[in-house]
């Protein structure tokens, strides 16, 4: 499938929407909804930078009508979409964020194939700044003052060797608590799994360690949370 350019400018009563075409990279739990994230496709196959849709609440997340398909459904992991948005709506590292526009429906117009995903890596030696870990983690939250200058807050790596740790489970949903563990340029990591799918999958596992070797992790910095900002693990995708 060749991917064409799709940015287009609208005046909507003196307010200018923005379409951006993005392949879907995450669809993760956010509160009790979601964040949407992806890479925008460019002209002639090009790929651009991230865009995270965020709504107009103070927590951001996006609603199950507001990421609605034309005729149904919502994204899923590497669907083409073209995301109506108002403004670019930055704060702090997380650079990539695009007040959605609530009153337009998202509509998928393809599907990228998984053997594409390896241009979608983005060459980084490390996850954002390394040496702090919670109780539960390893090099899995920045102290907020460090994290704030950041320009960046998603990235898409590559990692050959994931082990995912099922706990019991802690939220009123009954699904369990995820941890995944891996090695990147030498480094050990342990982060938060916040990926729905991954959740609904490990429910009738015991909990324990699984090894589940190479795939491709969304990896997002997320929001500041008592002087931290978290690493975690937004989505898994198998190769």
């Amino acid at each position: 499938m060749r991917y064409t350019h799709r940015t287009l400018s609208v005046c909507f009563y003196g307010m200018s929407q923005i379409t951006k075409r993005i392949v879907c990279l995450a669809n993760s739990r956010r509160n009790q909804e979601r964040c949407i994230a992806g890479k925008e496709l460019l002209e002639g196959g090009t790929i651009g930078g991230w865009v995270r849709p965020v709504s107009s609440r103070p927590s951001e997340e996006v609603s199950s009508q507001e990421r609605q398909y034309e005729g149904g459904g919502e994204p899923q992991l590497l669907d083409i979409i073209d995301v109506p948005l108002l403004r670019a709506n930055p704060m702090y590292y997380q650079q990539e964020n695009w007040l959605l526009d609530s009153s337009q429906r998202w509509k998928k117009v393809g599907q990228m194939g998984s053997d594409a995903l390896v241009k979608l890596v983005d060459p980084v030696d490390a996850l954002w700044i390394d040496g702090e870990s919670s109780g539960a983690g390893r090099n899995d939250r920045v102290p907020f003052s460090e994290a704030a200058p950041l320009d960046s807050s998603l990235y898409l790596i590559q990692v050959s060797s994931l082990k995912v740790t099922v706990l019991p489970p802690n939220r009123d949903e009954g699904l369990p608590a995820l941890r995944g563990h891996f090695r990147y340029n030498g480094t050990d990591y342990s982060l938060r799994i916040t990926d729905p799918e991954s959740e609904s999958g490990a429910a009738e596992l015991d909990p324990g360690d699984y090894e589940v070797g190479t795939r491709f992790l969304t990896v997002s910095l997320g929001g500041p949370f008592q002087s931290y900002s978290y690493k975690l693990i937004a989505n898994i995708i198998r190769p």
